[in-house]
């Protein structure tokens, strides 16, 4: 099924660790099933990226190593995707 798809971005101008707890705290925010499932949103898929950076990279999935990810982060809030996962 073809839509439309909410992008939303936030400016984040502070250090990468900065950047991350406040994304992690963002995106807590909107990690609520009932509120979610209601509005027929069954899953929320998304980054931290940085201007500099051409790529698509994801600074919230990160190697021992310090290699960034491009694989982007999903709250899921159907148990069929989460069984399809």
């Amino acid at each position: 099924m073809s839509g439309f798809r909410l992008h939303i971005d936030v400016p984040l101008t502070c250090g990468e660790a900065e950047a991350v707890a406040k994304a992690k705290e963002i995106m807590d925010m909107l990690n609520s099933k009932d509120k979610m499932t209601g509005l027929g949103v069954d899953q929320i898929n998304y980054r931290l990226g940085h201007d500099e950076d051409r790529q698509k990279s994801n600074y919230l999935i990160k190697t021992p190593s310090g290699h960034i990810n491009n694989k982007k982060c999903k709250i899921l809030f159907s148990e069929d995707l989460t069984a399809a996962e």
